[in-house]
Order: C-alpha cells, then structure tokens, then sequence
C-alpha cells in the first residue's frame, strides 16, 4: 500500500490516541478543574477539524489500494461532522446549564464515538500488515 496513507492512518491513529488518553487526562490532573475545562473545551473544535482532515486526506489516499479501508476512513470523516457541530455544542450546553445528567448522558455518546473511531483507524492499520 501506499507509504503517505500508511503516515497519514498512523498520525490518525496517534493522534486520537494522545488526544483523548494523554492530553486531556494530563490538562485534568496538572491544571485547576475550571481551567483544564475551559482548556479541553477550546482544543476539541481543532481535533474534530485534524481528525475530519486526516481521515479524509487518508481515505482519499487509500481509495486507489484498498477501497474497503478507504470508506472506514471516509466513514470516521463524516461521523465527526455531527460530533464537531451538533454533539458538542450540545455537551457545552449542558455544561453551561448545570444539567449534569445530559452531560453525562451526551459526554458517554461523544466518548463511544471517539473509541470507535480509534478501533476503525486501529483496524485499517491492521491491513496494512
């Protein structure tokens, strides 16, 4: 397969991984809780746009190769537009409201949708073996 969609599939897969087990768990034990909040909050409008760009650009770069892993690609792409301008605006609402319930419930949501994106892009890595 091609090398730039095998760099452009692991810098996905990285950087998701760091994103959501290194960053944010880091802003939460070395930061005061408000600013850790605030922090994550402003960084997540820049993941979703990394994770949308590199899952495109490396689902454009597989469709030559390997069209099965050029869809799951494309598919964490698309599934992270909704997540980026619906779900969590709707995750900061509920913050902002004090509505811990659906912060949790809209939180749980968005945390299935990260991990499912993480063990797709893990699965395309596999076939490139």
């Amino acid at each position: 397969m091609s090398v730039a969609a095998l760099l452009m599939t692991a810098l996905l897969f990285g950087g998701m991984v760091l994103f959501s087990f290194g960053f944010a768990a880091f802003l939460l034990k070395t930061l005061p809780t408000d600013v850790a909040r605030a922090s994550i909050r402003r960084a997540f409008p820049y993941f979703y746009l990394f994770v949308l760009i590199v899952a495109a650009v490396a689902g454009a770069l597989l469709w030559p190769v390997d069209r099965g892993s050029s869809l799951l690609m494309a598919m964490i792409a698309i599934t992270v537009i909704p997540a980026r301008e619906l779900l969590m605006p709707a995750i900061n609402l509920a913050t902002d409201q004090g509505n811990a319930a659906l912060f949790k419930k809209l939180h749980g949501f968005s945390v299935i949708i990260g991990l499912a994106h993480i063990v797709i892009n893990g699965y395309v890595l596999t076939r490139f073996l």
